[in-house]
C-alpha cells in the first residue's frame, strides 16, 4: 500500500519527497452502544482496514488536501488562518478540526502540509471512518511537529476536534477503540474514567461479519444528538432521587427502583437502554473471559431488541439484517453497532456458515429494501502505525 500512496501523492503534488506514510484503522462497536456518553462500558475493536494517509510539512501556512475516495473533488486548498468548519469544506473538516484542537490545547501547528488519504472503510457504514480520520491526523502532526502527546491523548484530542468543531456530541469510544487498537483483543473500556483493559477476542471457529446496510446517514443532524440530550435529562432527574454522576453508575434494580423520577415515558425507556446495555456489556465481557460464546452473542442479540425497542435507533434497513441474520444456521449473536439510523450490522459467525449467511441475509435484504448490502469478514487489528 505505501508504494500505491507514494506513487499517487508525487502524481498529485508533484513528488514524493520526505513523505510520511501512515494507517489508523476503523472500529467495530461489539457490544455497549449508546453507553459511552451515559458514563457506561462499551467493547469496541480496532479492525484492519482503516485510513491510509500521506502527509509532508510545508514551510508555508497552506493546507492542501486530497482523497483518493473523492478524486472528483481534486485538491482542496486552505490554510491555517482557515480553521472554522464549513459544509464546503466537506471532509476536511475532519483533519482540519484536529489542527485547530492541538491549537485549543496549547499545541500550535505552525506550517502547513500536503495530506493525502485513502480510506477502505465503506463511507457513512458506522465504522467510524471520521475517527480514523481524527486519529491519524494526530498522529501525523504529533511526529511532525514533536508534541508531547499519547496515543489515549490523541483519542481524547479527536474527541474534541469532533464536539466542538464538527458540532457532533459523540462520546469517546471511536477515537479511543483507534488509537488504543490491539491486535486480536477488543478494549473493555469504563467511559466514566477511561480505565480500561484488553480482552482477547478467541472466537474459535468463527469470525465477526460486518453487513453494510448502505443506507448513509450524517451523524450531526441525525437523531444522534437528540438520544444525548434525552439522557441528560432523564439523569438529571434520577440524580434528585439517587446519587450518581452517569446513567452508568445504576445496575437494572436499582434503575427500576427510582425510574418513576423520570417524568416522561420516552425518556425513560432511553435512560433503561443505557443502564441495561451497560450491565449486558460487563456480563458479555465476563462471558468471553468464559469462553462462553454462545453466551456473548445472546447478549449481543438481546442488545438489538433494546436498540430497537427502548432506544429506537435501528429503523428497518438494520432490524432486516440482524432478523434475517437470525435466521441463519451458525449465526452466535447479531447487532447493529454504531450510531444507528443506517450503518452496519456486526454478527459472530461460524466459519462454515460464513457463506451461506452472506447469501441469504444478503438476498432478503435486497428484496425487502430494494437495493444491496455489502459483507466483510474482518479481523481485529492494531492501533495507528507507520508503514
Amino acid at each position: 500500500m505505501k508504494d500505491i500512496l507514494l506513487k499517487k501523492f508525487a502524481e498529485v503534488f508533484g513528488d514524493a519527497e520526505g513523505v510520511k506514510t501512515c494507517f489508523a484503522p476503523g472500529r467495530v462497536n461489539l457490544i455497549g452502544e449508546h453507553t459511552d456518553y451515559n458514563g457506561g462500558h462499551v467493547f469496541p475493536c480496532a479492525l484492519t482496514i482503516g485510513t491510509y494517509g500521506a502527509a509532508r510539512p510545508r514551510k508555508d501556512n497552506k493546507l492542501r488536501f486530497f482523497s483518493m475516495n473523492f478524486e472528483r473533488l481534486g485538491v482542496i486548498e486552505s490554510s491555517l488562518e482557515q480553521l472554522t468548519p464549513s459544509r464546503e469544506a466537506g471532509w476536511t473538516n475532519y483533519p482540519k478540526g484536529v489542527i485547530w484542537a492541538f491549537g485549543e490545547k496549547g499545541m500550535q501547528v505552525t506550517g502547513g502540509m500536503d495530506l493525502m488519504l485513502y480510506g477502505n472503510i465503506p463511507n457513512g457504514s458506522g465504522l467510524s471512518s471520521s475517527a480514523s480520520v481524527e486519529v491519524l491526523t494526530g498522529y501525523i502532526l504529533r511526529d511532525f511537529f514533536g508534541f508531547d502527546v499519547t496515543n489515549q491523548d490523541l483519542a481524547l484530542i479527536g474527541q474534541y476536534a469532533e464536539n466542538n468543531y464538527n458540532k457532533v456530541n459523540c462520546g469517546i469510544m471511536d477515537q479511543f477503540a483507534i488509537a488504543m487498537g490491539k491486535k486480536d483483543n477488543a478494549i473493555f473500556l469504563d467511559t466514566a474514567d477511561l480505565s480500561f483493559e484488553y480482552a482477547p477476542i478467541v472466537l474459535e471457529g468463527a469470525k465477526i461479519v460486518i453487513a453494510s446496510s448502505n443506507k448513509k446517514r450524517g451523524l450531526g443532524d441525525s437523531k444522534y444528538n437528540e438520544r444525548r440530550s434525552e439522557c441528560e435529562t432523564a439523569l438529571a432527574e434520577l440524580q434528585q432521587v439517587v446519587q450518581i454522576k452517569g446513567l452508568g453508575d445504576l445496575d437494572e434494580e436499582t434503575f427500576e427502583k427510582y425510574q418513576s423520577a423520570i417524568k416522561d415515558d420516552v425518556r425513560r425507556k432511553r435512560a433503561k437502554h443505557a443502564v441495561y446495555e451497560n450491565q449486558r456489556t460487563i456480563r458479555a465481557v465476563a462471558a468471553l473471559k468464559a469462553n462462553d460464546v454462545a453466551q456473548f452473542g445472546r447478549l449481543m442479540n438481546a442488545s438489538h431488541v433494546s436498540l430497537r425497542d427502548d432506544y429506537e435507533v435501528t429503523g428497518i434497513e438494520l432490524d432486516t439484517l440482524v432478523e434475517e441474520a437470525w435466521k441463519v444456521e451458525g449465526v452466535i449473536g447479531s447487532r447493529m453497532t454504531g450510531a444507528g439510523f443506517g450503518g452496519c450490522t456486526v454478527s459472530i459467525v461460524k466459519d462454515g456458515a460464513i457463506d451461506t449467511f452472506i447469501e441469504k441475509v444478503g438476498r432478503a435484504y435486497q428484496e425487502k429494501i430494494g437495493y444491496a448490502a455489502d459483507f466483510y469478514v474482518v479481523e481485529v487489528g492494531n492501533g495507528p502505525v507507520t508503514l
